[in-house]
């Protein structure tokens, strides 16, 4: 099996572009030509995590990422109310910033899932059209999301200290157990990912970033309505073993959603797209082939 080779972070970041949302720096990506794919990343981590897929993608399509409000290189202002439904704006603005107007595909992960579930009900009442929509690991559903200690701590009212204390040693704890157990996290990849959470002070944002847990709830019947309404073709493409939404959610994706397409990766954790890229790569492409064939 081939292994991608990805993009060194410091690469990575100087490739990074910018531009204004509500007064805020964002930095994004752009590469490759073809139908506009939105990748968007989860939490607490940022754009790069795409980084083993993003050149494959590139040579087929128009590849777009940003560094949402509040993580990764983008502004992360104190303060601020973060809501999902703004990161949706942040898309649908950076998408009309790069001047996009035809339909476009998405691939999401983690807190990307519910933007995209955002951007999917906007597209079922005329306010963006979307092609397809590719969903890894995330909290489709409420009821099978089942968040780790630190997430459930940074929601409660010592959530602003345990913020402060967050840390690259607490990151590597956290992550150990929602990795699969053969395919953990190295001490650089940990080091990467350590570095975007930390830029601009950006564990001091950790507790108001986590309300989009409660905002899931209440978006909740709104966003799974329209994904059971959709003309949309969608995928779940999920690493099977990770306990915050593995193979339970996409059990439950199957109760739910009319003839659903699932893939399960056995061994996989939460973050398929680091852990197992050739097998996303394979599913994601099988997927656009599918379509293009019909």
């Amino acid at each position: 099996m081939t292994v991608l080779p990805g993009i060194a972070l410091a690469d990575w970041r100087s490739a990074g572009q910018a531009f204004s949302f509500n007064g805020h720096g964002i930095r994004y990506w752009t590469a490759g030509q073809g139908e506009p794919l939105l990748l968007i990343h989860g939490f607490p981590t940022a754009s790069w995590d795409w980084h083993y897929l993003w050149a494959s993608l590139a040579e087929r399509y128009q590849v777009i990422a940003c560094d949402m409000l509040g993580f990764g290189d983008s502004a992360k202002p104190r303060g601020h109310a973060y809501s999902l439904l703004e990161q949706a704006d942040l898309q649908q603005a950076l998408l009309a910033h790069l001047g996009i107007g035809q339909p476009v595909h998405v691939l999401a992960h983690d807190y990307g899932d519910s933007v995209a579930q955002e951007l999917l009900a906007r597209h079922q009442n005329g306010r963006v059209q979307l092609a397809s929509c590719v969903f890894l690991n995330g909290g489709l559903f409420p009821e099978t999301h089942h968040p780790v200690l630190v997430q459930k701590l940074l929601l409660s009212p010592i959530g602003p200290l345990i913020g402060r204390l967050f840390s690259r040693q607490k990151l590597a704890q956290s992550f150990a157990k929602v990795f699969g157990p053969q395919t953990q996290p190295s001490e650089r990849e940990l080091d990467d990912f350590w570095s975007l959470i930390a830029a601009h002070n950006g564990p001091a944002v950790m507790h108001r970033l986590i309300r989009y847990m409660p905002e899931r709830r209440v978006n909740r019947d709104r966003w799974v309505a329209a994904m059971q309404a959709t003309a949309v073709p969608m995928r779940v493409i999920d690493g099977a073993v990770d306990p915050i939404s593995g193979a339970h959610m996409v059990a439950r994706y199957r109760e739910l959603i009319p003839q659903p397409d699932t893939v399960l990766l056995e061994g996989i954790g939460h973050y398929p797209q680091t852990e197992a890229p050739d097998q996303v790569l394979a599913h994601y492409l099988q997927f656009r082939e599918g379509l293009e064939a019909t």
